[in-house]
């Protein structure tokens, strides 16, 4: 399967982030761009050690984001290629473009 980034259907789009996600298998496939710098902690607040409990494979395109995890922390930056195994928070910088693969559940 393949995709270019406008054949992805638009998930949800306003002036903080663009999200375009599909299915393939059992994997979703998300673009994400972010025009603000955004913490996801407080969203993730409830779940297990209030963090991400599900992996994440990605690429970042543009701009960079930082990966809080219980003992360290990490910086993905463009041109990179990621993996965020669960128990993770990230905070991403204005400005980032990314794609990301996960467990459609």
């Amino acid at each position: 399967m393949k995709a270019a980034k406008k054949d992805i259907k638009l998930k949800m789009s306003n002036s903080d982030f663009e999200i375009r996600e599909t299915q393939w298998g059992d994997m979703n496939v998300a673009w994400y761009t972010w025009h603000k710098k955004i913490d996801t902690g407080p969203m993730l607040k409830g779940l297990p050690d209030d963090m991400c409990q599900t992996p994440h494979w990605g690429y970042v395109f543009k701009g960079k984001m930082t990966i809080n995890f219980k003992d360290h922390k990490e910086t993905v930056n463009a041109g990179e290629a990621y993996y965020l195994a669960p128990g993770h928070i990230p905070i991403i910088k204005a400005g980032t473009e990314m794609v990301e693969f996960s467990p459609k559940e």
